[in-house]
C-alpha cells in the first residue's frame, strides 16, 4: 500500500484554439500532509487544480487516489472519491443557512426524504471539529470572511474528504483569523487529511507546510522540502531566474501640479477624509488594518458610494453622483474583486479591455476594438491566446492586466487601485509596481490601497495611514522607517509629515 493519497502523472490540459495550459505535471501528496502549490500567475495552477477537482477534463495524464486510477468527469465524482475544494472565492450560497450549505448535494435523507433532523446534527459536529463559535442555523451571508472559510472547510468534513485543497485562503483573512485556519490544518492532518495549500505568501508556506512543488510554464519544476530550502531557491524555481521581491528604486521628488485637493470627504462607516492631496506623477499608498476605511474612500472618489465633500480635481469642483461621472471626468478605479466588479468573465478580452473607451458609442466595428487592445495587452506583457479568448480563462496576474488595460484605452489619468496584488505571484507583483511607475511617470496619478506595506513602502511616493474612517498619518517612505507606520497603524493617533 503506498502512503501516497494523491498520484497525479503527466497532467495535460489544452484549450482553443491552441492554448496550452498544462503539460506534463506531476505531484504527489502523501496522507497527513500539508503540500503546498507554488507558480508564477499563467503557470496552470488554477487549471491543475480543477483538473484534481473534476471541474475540468484533461487531455492527457494520470490522476490516481489511494492507488486506484479515476477518471472525473464532473466535481460531484471528484467529491464522492474525497477530494474537497475550497476555491478563494467561496462557493457558498449566502442566502441559506451553515447547514444547508454544508450539505448542499448530498442532504441526509429517510425514505426518500430530507431528514433535518439528521442534518443539524451532522453539520454542529463537522462546526465543532473545525472549532467553529456559530450556529448551523446562521445565515452564511450574515458570517464574517473568516467564519465564512471555516464553514467550507467543514463542508469537506461532511464529505469525508481525503484530501482538501485550498486555494489562497489567506486572501482576505487576517494574523489572527489566519492562524485559526491553521490550527484547523494541524488538526486535520493529524486525523490523516492530505491538505493542498496554495498561496504565495512564502512565510505561510514555512509555517504550515510539509513540501512544496512548484509549477513553471504549465509544467512541474521540482519538488522541494519546506524547512530545508531556502527562499531565494523557491524563488528561482518560480520564476525561472533570480527576480526579486518588488524593492523600492530611487524616485525624483513629485513636484507635478496638484491632481486632487480634498478639503473634507465624508461618506458611509464612519468615513471623514480631511486635507488629502494628490500631484500628478505621484503615487500615493493608503495603509490600515482591515475596516479602517480604505475600500469606502476608493468607492466614494469613484462614485460608487454616496459621501458628502468639499473637493477639486485639476482645479474644478469634483462631486462625482456616478462611476459614469468619475470616468468622465478621467478616473479609473481597479477594484478589490476583479472578478466580480472588474470584469465580464464570460466575455472576451477584448471586450473587457475597451468597455470604459466604448462608453456612449452604440456600433463599433470588433476590428476596431481589437486593435486598440492587442498593443496594450502587448505594453503589459499580458499572456494570453488571442483577443478573442475568454477572460475567465486567464490567470489571476493576467485578468488583474486586462483590468488594467481598460483604463489605460480610455486614458484614465487619476487610478484607484484597490488591493491590486492579491492573489498575485511574486514576479507578477514586481510586473505590477513596475507598470505603476510607469503610468505615474507618464503623468498619471495613482493612489493604491494595500495591505502589504511592503509593497507600499517600496513603491510609493507618499504613505497615507487610514483609521476608523479617518486618514490620519502622512508619511514620506524614504525618510520613514516601517515600524513607525505600523505604530500608526494600531494606535491610531494623529500626526501629519
Amino acid at each position: 500500500m503506498t502512503d501516497h493519497v494523491l498520484e497525479i502523472s503527466g497532467l495535460s490540459k489544452r484549450f482553443p484554439p491552441n492554448v496550452i495550459a498544462l503539460e506534463q505535471a506531476d505531484l504527489n501528496v502523501r496522507k497527513g500532509e500539508v503540500h503546498c502549490l507554488l507558480g508564477a500567475n499563467g503557470a496552470g495552477k488554477s487549471t491543475f487544480l480543477k483538473l484534481i477537482a473534476g471541474a475540468l477534463a484533461p487531455t492527457g495524464g494520470d490522476i490516481c487516489i489511494d492507488g486506484r486510477p479515476v477518471n472525473f468527469r464532473k466535481p460531484s465524482e471528484a467529491a464522492a472519491a474525497g477530494i474537497s475544494m475550497i476555491y478563494q472565492e467561496l462557493d457558498l450560497v449566502p442566502q441559506l443557512t451553515v447547514a444547508e450549505n454544508l450539505f448542499l448535494g448530498h442532504p441526509p435523507a429517510r425514505y426518500g426524504f430530507l431528514h433535518k433532523r439528521s442534518r443539524r446534527a451532522r453539520a454542529a459536529e463537522a462546526l465543532a471539529r473545525v472549532g467553529a463559535g456559530f450556529s448551523p442555523d446562521d445565515r452564511v451571508g450574515s458570517l464574517s470572511v473568516a467564519n465564512q472559510q471555516l464553514t467550507a472547510i467543514a463542508r469537506s468534513l461532511t464529505r469525508e474528504a481525503k484530501v482538501i485543497i485550498m486555494d489562497e485562503p489567506s486572501a482576505a483573512l487576517n494574523e489572527t483569523e489566519l492562524e485559526a485556519v491553521f490550527r484547523i490544518i494541524r488538526e486535520l492532518t493529524a486525523q490523516g487529511v492530505a491538505i493542498l495549500y496554495v498561496s504565495h505568501r512564502l512565510g505561510e508556506l514555512r509555517e504550515i507546510g510539509d513540501r512544496v512543488t512548484v509549477l513553471r510554464g504549465g509544467r512541474t519544476i521540482e519538488t522541494f522540502g519546506v524547512r530545508d530550502t531556502p527562499d531565494t531557491a523557491l524563488v528561482e524555481a518560480i520564476l525561472g531566474n533570480n527576480r526579486t521581491l518588488v524593492e523600492r528604486r530611487d524616485r525624483p521628488p513629485v513636484t507635478g501640479e496638484v491632481v486632487l485637493d480634498i478639503d473634507r470627504l465624508t461618506g458611509p462607516h464612519g468615513l471623514d477624509i480631511r486635507d488629502f492631496q494628490l500631484r500628478r506623477g505621484e503615487i500615493a499608498g493608503l495603509t490600515g488594518l482591515n475596516g479602517s476605511g480604505r475600500t469606502s474612500f476608493l468607492k466614494a472618489l469613484f462614485g460608487a458610494d454616496p459621501c458628502a465633500a468639499s473637493m477639486r480635481l485639476y482645479g474644478k469642483s469634483f462631486s462625482p453622483r456616478s462611476p459614469r461621472d468619475a470616468i468622465a471626468a478621467g478616473l479609473g478605479l481597479v477594484p478589490e474583486s476583479r472578478k466580480t466588479e472588474g470584469l465580464i468573465l464570460d466575455a472576451p478580452i477584448y471586450r473587457n479591455a475597451t468597455l470604459p473607451a466604448m462608453q456612449g458609442r452604440f456600433l463599433a466595428r470588433h476590428a476596431e476594438l481589437k486593435a486598440r487592445t492587442v498593443p496594450v495587452l502587448k505594453q503589459l506583457s499580458t499572456k494570453y491566446g488571442a483577443p478573442e479568448q475568454k477572460v475567465i480563462q486567464l490567470s489571476g496576474g493576467n485578468q488583474q492586466k486586462v483590468v488594467l488595460a481598460k483604463w489605460i484605452i480610455k486614458g484614465a489619468r487619476l487610478l484607484l487601485l484597490d488591493e491590486p496584488s492579491r492573489g498575485l505571484d511574486i514576479g507578477a507583483k514586481a510586473d505590477l509596481y513596475r507598470l505603476v511607475e510607469q503610468l505615474a511617470a507618464d503623468g498619471a496619478a495613482v493612489i493604491v490601497a494595500s495591505s502589504e506595506l511592503e509593497e507600499l513602502y517600496a513603491a510609493c511616493d507618499t504613505i497615507w495611514v487610514f483609521h476608523e474612517g479617518r486618514n490620519i498619518a502622512r508619511f514620506d517612505p524614504s525618510k520613514t522607517d516601517q515600524d513607525e507606520i505600523l505604530k500608526q497603524q494600531i494606535l491610531g493617533t494623529q500626526h501629519h509629515d
